[in-house]
């Protein structure tokens, strides 16, 4: 199972989200600290779940980042996080 698989379950089964999209962008990082070749170091998450209402970013982005925890302790260098409610913009 790739990187992204894993990110993508991981974040279905914690935050059940109405839309989720992970983007591997390591590519766009070539010759940047952290990058591997074949991929699988740097994400864009969006996510949008019923989990973050009332929940500030910060607060999202921890939920998100306690979920990840492995990944970002191993091969995740960077995840750029959009975590929205349902109906926020």
């Amino acid at each position: 199972m790739s990187t992204r698989e894993a990110i993508t379950n991981k974040l279905r089964e914690a935050f059940s989200p109405e839309s989720l999209e992970v983007q591997d962008e390591s590519h766009l990082h070539e010759g940047h600290a952290g990058h591997a070749p074949g991929g699988g170091t740097h994400f864009r998450v969006y996510i949008v779940s019923q989990a973050f209402a009332g929940k500030s970013r910060i607060e999202r982005h921890r939920l998100i980042n306690a979920t990840l925890a492995a990944e970002l302790a191993s091969s995740v260098h960077t995840l750029a996080l959009h975590a929205r409610a349902p109906g926020e913009a």
